[in-house]
């Protein structure tokens, strides 16, 4: 119920804040600087104002905890319905135009009807002093304050119901595991709210000065030059000042769903699918959002797929390489468990362990290239054929080369070409040594050399993974990174099952 108070109280706010600019700037100059009331007239003015306001007050309240309701129902419950929930949705985007409903029938009648009614009455009995012309002028006055009143209120409105429509979209999600939305349904188009608006913040100047000169015309019958242009600018600079608050509160609700799509629109460019932009709104923005999160759930849908077929690509072809010797089954994946485990150790980010377990799983798609009688024979190899196995890192980068679109596999070339270079820069195929290596490679070297010596061939059988890890030591810094050796060695010592 913390939304919903909230909510309640922000509405309460913004009913006086709008209240005291409508009726102070409107009611306040024409009062303020045009009525001359007599003394006698004042107590009876006021309890007139006193009884109108009263019956005002009844009467919006009355539709206020009528509007309200749907929407209190749905978040008293501990268990509401997906109907419930439905329906508060529905009626909380209603919620800014019953708000200015309320304002233009309830609030204004409750309050003008009256207020006429016993005017008329006071001025026929003569408890008033006032002429019947004045009754015309007090309810044109309400027509001026309770049109700017309701301009207000719809837009502080439509800010305020956001975290209520939000609540309810978490709702309906956490109980049932659907999504609220409007589907693209226009409640109130933005041509009505711009027809309104743009009739208020044009003529409420015009009307309130000509209103108040009729005003003063009446009372003096003529107005001198200098005091007529002192009282007229008056008038003016708050009519204006009122059309331009009123222009400001449009402009700020027509750009706020613009600036909050560019802002999403700007992270799907870099490839954020999952950025669905919040759907506050009941006009056509509700169109465009509705478009906007179906575009992004079907880049969302179609990214999941396309990373799946990513990762059963890599993975079929280590398998299918491995898959050339039984002997090595299994081979490049758990070389690419080992080195992400070292990456991890050594702080690579997530984008980077993934690029380094990609490479792990195609380090050897190389030996592709390389004929069965030299790949699978049972013995040691000649020097024409070792020279020849040393050539699997080059075709590797070659087969990657192939690939399109290139920039795709590009991350992936470098580790594949260089992961069996050697730290003292007696490895192949181009000798490189220390930093010149690149760091995949480096990584690769040591996981590579563990799972090569830990496998049986057919010409001998698998070391021990201790004898396999005492030489990884005693090659630190030769033909090894001793960091990553390191790191590799407390990983073992952490996650021995991990080894078979």
């Amino acid at each position: 119920m913390n939304t919903y108070n909230t909510f309640i109280n922000q509405l309460l706010r913004y009913y006086f804040f709008s209240s005291f600019i409508s009726v102070i700037g409107c009611g306040g100059v024409l009062i303020a600087t045009t009525l001359e009331i007599q003394k006698a007239d004042i107590p009876v003015l006021i309890l007139i104002i006193l009884l109108s306001f009263c019956s005002m007050a009844l009467l919006e309240v009355l539709k206020f905890l009528q509007d309200r309701k749907p929407i209190l129902i749905a978040l008293q419950s501990p268990n509401p319905t997906l109907k419930q929930l439905e329906n508060a949705y529905k009626q909380t985007h209603l919620f800014p135009i019953l708000t200015c409903m309320r304002i233009l029938i309830p609030h204004f009648l409750g309050f003008s009807v009256p207020a006429v009614l016993l005017t008329t009455g006071a001025i026929y009995y003569e408890w008033l002093t006032l002429s019947y012309i004045y009754v015309l002028y007090g309810f044109l006055s309400a027509v001026l304050i309770a049109s700017m009143h309701a301009m207000i209120e719809y837009y502080k409105t439509t800010i305020a119901i956001e975290p209520i429509i939000k609540k309810l979209q978490e709702m309906a999600y956490q109980h049932y595991q659907h999504k609220l939305t409007l589907k693209g349904k226009v409640l109130v188009p933005i041509r009505t709210k711009f027809q309104f608006s743009s009739i208020v913040i044009g003529a409420f100047p015009l009307l309130l000065f000509s209103l108040a000169t009729q005003v003063r015309l009446t009372q003096e019958g003529h107005l001198l030059i200098e005091h007529f242009w002192i009282w007229s600018m008056l008038v003016l600079i708050v009519g204006v000042c009122l059309s331009i608050y009123g222009a400001k509160l449009l402009l700020t609700i027509v750009m706020r769903p613009l600036d909050q799509l560019t802002s999403d629109i700007a992270s799907v460019e870099k490839g954020n699918f999952t950025r669905e932009t919040a759907d506050f709104y009941s006009d056509e923005f509700s169109r465009l959002v509705h478009g906007y999160n179906h575009m992004v759930a079907g880049l969302q849908e179609r990214e999941t797929k396309n990373i799946k077929m990513n990762e059963s690509f890599f993975t079929t072809l280590a398998a299918a390489l491995d898959a050339r010797d039984p002997y090595t089954s299994g081979h490049s994946e758990r070389v690419a468990v080992y080195a992400v485990a070292i990456g991890e150790k050594v702080g690579l980010s997530q984008a980077e362990l993934t690029i380094l377990k990609k490479t792990g799983l195609l380090h050897d798609i190389g030996k592709i290239a390389v004929p069965d009688a030299i790949l699978l024979k049972d013995g040691h190899l000649t020097d024409e054929e070792f020279q020849l196995i040393k050539q699997h890192p080059v075709r590797g980068e070659e087969i990657l080369q192939q690939i399109q679109p290139r920039e795709i596999m590009a991350k992936y070339i470098p580790g594949v070409r260089s992961h069996h270079e050697r730290i003292d820069g007696l490895g192949y195929p181009d000798q490189l040594h220390g930093d010149q290596i690149p760091i995949y490679g480096r990584i690769l070297a040591v996981a590579d050399a563990f799972d090569a010596m830990t496998s049986d061939r057919p010409y001998r059988k698998g070391m021990t993974k201790e004898k396999a890890l005492q030489i990884l030591i005693s090659g630190k810094g030769t033909q090894w990174e001793p960091l990553f050796v390191d790191y590799f060695i407390e990983w073992i010592m952490e996650k021995e099952h991990i080894v078979s």
